[in-house]
């Protein structure tokens, strides 16, 4: 349709990177693609930390099911929800932050997302490739630990980038029709659709894993929802002054 759609239809996550370094002006520049996202009521309240340090990254790759491209993507980059530069706001104005709201987490939380994308997208566009790392949250007091993180920041996600060293099929998705609903939330026929994406998703892994792979999109979800999921989630966010209220 065009050349934006195009490059976001084509997204795949990459985890294999060449020995090439990337610039940081275009890690900066990057940085500003992502702070053009929109941001409820102009809140602005992602906080990016780049790591570099090989002993940080080891500890997070650790911390993050041992995924060893967190250490050898040429760009590390923690995604932070950060509430704490709008109370030094309401500092300099002398006026009393209410802070710990269920809302104020929501919102800072996509703030992050959106920022993370715009920039993954500007990232693709000049030919470099990444991989979000949501299992820094597996220990997530262990990584605000390594990043000196105040009271009302926590880490959403992590994200390597870096030149691709490999071309993956892109992974297909949920049918539109499972998607997009009209008017109102009507799932009559998504259980057939989902069967029919199953085995799309299955030859998928066929053929990605020459054989080694035998899932379906259902499968892989159900085994997935019948585990606790970071159970530790809440008691640390509260601890950060998050979703108080």
């Amino acid at each position: 349709m065009n050349n934006v759609i195009d490059l976001l239809k084509a997204h795949r996550s990459i985890r294999k990177y060449q020995d090439r370094q990337v610039d940081q002006k275009v890690i900066e520049e990057l940085i500003r693609a992502g702070q053009c996202a929109a941001t409820s009521s102009f809140i602005q309240a992602c906080s990016v930390i780049q790591v570099n340090d090989p002993t940080t990254r080891q500890e997070i790759s650790r911390v993050a099911a041992d995924q060893k491209y967190v250490i050898e993507a040429p760009v590390f980059l923690v995604f932070c929800a950060d509430m704490q530069r709008h109370k030094l706001a309401c500092d300099m104005h002398q006026a009393e932050m209410l802070s710990g709201y269920t809302e104020q987490f929501l919102t800072a939380s996509v703030d992050c997302a959106l920022f993370a994308q715009n920039l993954l997208v500007a990232a693709e566009s000049i030919g470099l490739g990444g991989c979000y790392i949501g299992a820094i949250r597996n220990n997530i007091a262990r990584v605000d630990e390594l990043l000196s993180l105040p009271e009302k920041v926590y880490p959403v996600f992590g994200m390597c980038l870096g030149y691709p060293a490999q071309d993956p099929e892109t992974k297909p998705r949920l049918p539109v029709e499972v998607i997009l609903k009209q008017e109102t939330y009507d799932d009559k026929t998504d259980r057939d659709l989902i069967a029919a994406y199953d085995n799309k998703v299955r030859r998928y892994y066929h053929s990605r894993t020459d054989g080694k792979k035998d899932d379906s999109w259902s499968e892989q979800i159900s085994g997935m929802l019948v585990k606790e999921a970071r159970p530790h989630m809440l008691g640390y966010l509260r601890s950060k002054g998050f979703l108080l209220k």
